[in-house]
């Protein structure tokens, strides 16, 4: 696991795609659990202002910056080598890495339809994939999402991929991890994106750091409140963080 870096007060992985997903194969195979958080400006910014998102953070085994602004400022704070680590290219590389060792995958989270047309996807992507799970829980209150968890637990999964959505997986994952028997893994909209049912970027966006762009583009009644609150934010809170480190 490569040194943790402070962004926005949070200790962050720092490290290429390759790395983060061997650190994820050798955590699921040597049998310990815990959580992992994908943490992009929305989420770090609004643990700042919420207690149990904060906890959430602050007890995750590792921090992934899923985001361009959060490597950006990694690599502004002298960690050159860092780089973006997306939920949907993460799983991809977590399959294909962990496939000679057997990893057994579960997922959590999204509909029967983008459940289905996942699990699709990644077995043309990584044929010897073995996935042992995938629910799809009733929307509802956080602590009601418990019980299905147990449904998870009794597949023996290595690893469980959450998608719930930010905040609502990083809390279900500190509070009721345990109950999911194996590593877990917040990975927001991965689902969708890999099932289709929601639209990537195009690669240059992605590259370039305008995916915020295309997101927002695709659903602007959402997301406009959330990007003008938490990256004007984040955006401050940046510039302390680089104050701190020329100091």
């Amino acid at each position: 696991m490569a040194a943790a870096l402070s962004v926005l007060g949070f200790d962050t992985f720092v490290g290429d795609l390759e790395r983060a997903a061997s650190s994820v194969v050798d955590r699921a195979r040597s049998g310990l659990r815990g959580h992992v958080v994908l943490g992009n400006a929305h989420v770090l910014v609004t643990a700042q202002h919420d207690r149990d998102l904060a906890h959430a953070v602050r007890e995750a085994w590792t921090v992934f910056p899923d985001g361009a602004p959060v490597a950006w400022l990694q690599r502004r704070l002298g960690r050159r080598s860092a780089q973006r680590i997306a939920g949907a290219e993460l799983m991809l590389a977590v399959a294909r890495a962990g496939e000679r060792h057997g990893l057994r995958h579960a997922f959590f989270g999204g509909t029967p339809a983008t459940l289905a047309a996942l699990q699709e996807r990644l077995a043309a992507e990584v044929p010897g994939i073995r996935i042992c799970a995938a629910v799809a829980p009733p929307f509802g209150p956080l602590d009601e999402l418990g019980v299905h968890a147990d449904a998870v637990r009794t597949a023996a999964p290595d690893v469980v991929w959450v998608a719930l959505g930010a905040p609502k997986q990083e809390v279900f994952m500190a509070r009721h991890g345990d109950r999911l028997g194996a590593l877990a893994l917040g990975v927001g909209a991965a689902f969708d994106f890999l099932s289709g049912s929601k639209a990537r970027a195009p690669r240059w966006m992605q590259r370039t750091g305008l995916e915020w762009a295309h997101r927002f583009a695709s659903e602007p009644r959402r997301l406009a409140g959330r990007y003008l609150r938490t990256n004007s934010e984040f955006i401050l809170r940046a510039a302390a963080d680089l104050r701190r480190g020329a100091a």
